[in-house]
């Protein structure tokens, strides 16, 4: 019995701010050549209501730009419910930068769907408060719409839904609307928080989207991973595509394990994640 209740204990002092950085190459033929060797750090489910120690979370921030991607991208959940949650970590979390910026998408914990507010106009007014702060942070929130990026004379389409998730959550992500202008040839990268959004909607969708990134799952901040050997934790048993990367019909999935936490206050085994994702472009050294 000692030791379950001596792994939760751990992971409530130190495995909840126990950052680590995980690296991925990934390949595709149709890559423009000037984004080869292109950089991206991902970061997900800050939840910032949620942290208790800023010089841990001074360090995460730190760790996050010292990777000196070309872009960050933020796949959601900035709040547990409520935006004023985020203002004492602000000037940490303005402090991001990369050359080609910061992008970011909604959460479900976003839109303040879990905390019992006295009208509807104040859980309106909240949204507003909180995609109001994300542009002050220097953060592009992408609200069904997409961004080019260029590099070198080419370009990227980036993407960016509002949350869709199946079952009961918040079905508020439109591809069609985000994609308006896109063409079909082009690379695309999409930021959606939702994993079971890529396996119901995405993967099957008239445009291949090379490239997504999502959250939301946590990992369940609870779970067994050992490199080549094991990879085990309760949410697979929700969620069939639950972190690392995943690839299906030619197209690839990053689901992040998540920045911060959330209801338990710590992580066993499933450590507090930023992603580095490299693109490289087939027969290009």
């Amino acid at each position: 019995a000692s030791l379950p209740f001596g792994a939760l204990l751990y992971g409530m002092y130190r495995g909840k701010y126990r950052f680590r950085v995980l690296k991925y190459d990934l390949e595709f033929k149709d890559l423009p050549a000037g984004f080869h060797n292109y950089t991206i750090t991902q970061i997900s489910d800050i939840h910032s209501g949620s942290f208790d120690n800023r010089d841990k979370i001074a360090y995460g921030v730190s760790l996050i730009n010292q990777q000196k991607s070309d872009v960050i991208l933020f796949t959601g959940d900035l709040v547990n419910d409520r935006t004023v949650e985020m203002e004492p970590w602000k000037d940490l979390f303005a402090s991001l930068s990369a050359p080609d910026g910061v992008y970011s998408v909604l959460g479900n914990h976003d839109y303040g769907d879990y905390y019992n507010w006295d009208t509807e106009e104040e859980k309106a007014q909240n949204l507003e408060n909180l995609k109001k702060l994300q542009k002050e942070m220097g953060y592009d929130l992408l609200l069904n719409e997409h961004r080019y990026l260029e590099k070198r004379g080419d370009r990227i389409a980036l993407i960016g839904v509002e949350n869709w998730g199946r079952g009961g959550f918040k079905k508020a992500g439109d591809l069609d609307r985000a994609t308006e202008g896109v063409r079909p040839e082009d690379f695309k990268i999409l930021l959606s928080h939702d994993p079971s959004h890529w396996e119901d909607r995405v993967i099957h969708h008239d445009l291949h989207y090379h490239l997504t990134l999502s959250g939301h799952t946590h990992g369940m901040q609870f779970g067994i991973e050992i490199p080549g050997w094991v990879k085990w934790s309760p949410v697979k048993w929700r969620y069939k595509y639950w972190a690392g990367v995943y690839e299906e019909l030619g197209q690839y999935i990053n689901v992040n394990r998540g920045f911060g936490f959330l209801a338990y206050p710590g992580r066993v085994g499933i450590w507090p994640e930023i992603t580095v994702i490299r693109l490289r472009k087939t027969g290009m050294s």
